[in-house]
């Protein structure tokens, strides 16, 4: 068994409704040159790792312009990376199986297809899904039952897997990352930790059938169940509020996009539509393929980029939206040394929001109470 972890852990409010077919074409779209610069500037592995990371793959979302604090951003965003990668498995060198509901079950028969045309065992991989599944399931019992499990894996056997449940009672949905690199095995520390909304949540000692997965119980229930593991708990309440925006990248993104744009970054690019507007969905574009990950550590302010499906903060811009597409299809489809440059450029631009605005900039020049919602004109 390859070394695996449990990488973090997500509360969400549970959201009814799903994206409109004309929403969910443009993720897919999106979706994809997304993943091909990443792919391209770091190799499939490193897909993996951000995806593995919950507050990544939230900022995520919200430049796709889900939800920004949905439960539907767990299932509407994989089944996006599913649709962006198929056909394209092989340039991608990335695999994707499973989804929601019955789909889930299909991980196996999936990934078995997929390995045949790689020519490797598929049992290490079916293991491994079957395990996180079963851990997160059974093994560890905080009332959220899953409902979405979607296995992501590479030609070398390297994996992560993205699955949330569902609690009928509390409303919420816990969407939990697994990556499987750092640790031995799911018997030694499977987890980092296991965080739960209530204290001395009971782990299920007996119910486990393997004995891999028993093992892993064991090991669990010697930890606290508030340890180590990065969490992200969204709120229920729909509105994007200055609490959960830094006040410092707030003014970046509304702003100095608009104020001081890179030097020469729009006459570079070239693009017919290359607006105010259209650079500040750039600019954040850009953080999540190019910036660190401390970067996303506020992933509400992603949805700042195309709007969200809810109109929160504002109605998707579908204009802005296509501009984005294009600006990443051109960036890695151009001729070699025009190629270069703009994807230097989308470097700069990611620099460029990535840098905290300093008090001399002015803050934010019309400050906003913590409590109340923003509601900006994009």
């Amino acid at each position: 068994m390859s070394a695996s972890r449990r990488t973090g852990v997500a509360s969400l409010p549970l959201h009814s409704g799903r994206a409109p077919p004309w929403l969910f074409g443009r993720m897919v779209r999106l979706a994809r040159e997304i993943l091909a610069h990443l792919v391209a500037e770091y190799g499939p592995e490193e897909a993996l790792r951000r995806l593995s990371d919950p507050f990544w793959f939230q900022a995520f979302g919200c430049v796709l312009g889900f939800d920004w604090h949905s439960s539907g951003v767990t299932t509407t965003v994989c089944g996006a990376l599913k649709e962006a990668v198929r056909g394209r498995q092989a340039d991608f060198g990335l695999y994707v199986a499973g989804g929601k509901g019955g789909t889930s079950r299909k991980t196996p028969a999936e990934i078995t297809a997929a390995c045949e045309v790689l020519a490797r065992e598929p049992d290490p991989l079916i293991k491994a899904s079957k395990l996180a599944a079963k851990v997160d399931n059974t093994a560890v019992q905080d009332g959220h039952q899953l409902y979405h499990h979607t296995f992501v894996f590479t030609r070398s056997g390297s994996w992560c897997v993205v699955q949330q449940g569902m609690s009928d009672l509390t409303r919420t949905a816990r969407r939990y990352h697994w990556l499987s690199e750092s640790l031995a095995s799911f018997v030694d520390e499977p987890h980092a930790a296991v965080c739960c909304d209530v204290q001395g949540a009971q782990l299920n000692m007996v119910a486990v059938e393997s004995a891999a997965a028993r093992a892993a119980v064991t090991e669990l229930a010697a930890q606290s169940p508030f340890e180590r593991v990065p969490s992200l708990f969204m709120p229920a309440r729909h509105p994007v509020a200055l609490a959960d925006v830094d006040p410092g990248r707030l003014h970046k993104v509304l702003l100095k996009t608009y104020e001081q744009p890179p030097e020469d970054f729009a006459s570079l690019l070239g693009t017919a539509g290359l607006g105010p507007k259209s650079l500040r969905a750039l600019a954040l574009t850009a953080e999540v393929i190019y910036g660190t990950a401390a970067s996303t550590r506020d992933p509400a302010r992603f949805a700042f980029a195309h709007g969200g499906k809810d109109g929160t903060p504002y109605a998707v811009d579908r204009t802005t939206y296509e501009v984005t597409i294009e600006v990443l299809h051109n960036a890695l489809s151009r001729v070699k040394v025009d190629r270069s440059e703009r994807i230097a450029a989308l470097r700069r631009l990611a620099a460029f929001a990535r840098q905290p605005c300093s008090s001399a900039a002015g803050g934010l020049e019309h400050p906003v109470a913590a409590s109340e919602p923003l509601a900006i004109d994009p």
